[in-house]
């Protein structure tokens, strides 16, 4: 496995036995969102599991967060592996304030990340709890 730095010094993709990191560095706000967009929708439609690592990103907006709900969306639609790897307190205190735990599921490094949920049936998601009336985004 190694490190490929992709001309951007703000993202590195590495790629092991089906497995492809992307590794973001810096502020993920909309400057970095709109450098690193193309690449990451590439990754989102080609990989067969794609997991993107915070570790290095110091800030995080609502463009950033829009972003990484777009790669994780599009990766489990068409049935591949998420998996977003964070340990930055006020990232993933953001991701839980906008209510997006259970669509970016972020996990500390070396702990596996939860299985996805069970598909449920046809009819519309039910609301969350203690969110009366409020759907899950």
């Amino acid at each position: 496995m190694h490190l490929i730095r992709r001309g951007d010094p703000h993202l590195a993709v590495r790629s092991s036995e089906g497995l492809t990191t992307v590794e973001l560095y810096g502020e993920l706000d909309l400057v970095l969102v709109q450098r690193v967009r193309p690449e990451l929708d590439v990754l989102a439609r080609e990989a067969a599991a794609l997991a993107v690592d915070l570790r290095h990103v110091t800030f995080c907006d609502a463009s950033g967060l829009g972003l990484l709900v777009r790669c994780a969306q599009r990766v489990r639609e068409r049935g591949a592996v998420w998996r977003l790897t964070c340990d930055q307190p006020m990232i993933l205190r953001l991701v839980r304030l906008a209510g997006l735990d259970d669509v970016l599921r972020p996990s500390p490094p070396g702990v596996p990340a939860p299985p996805d949920p069970p598909p449920e049936g046809d009819g519309p998601p039910a609301p969350r709890a203690g969110l009366p009336g409020r759907l899950p985004v």
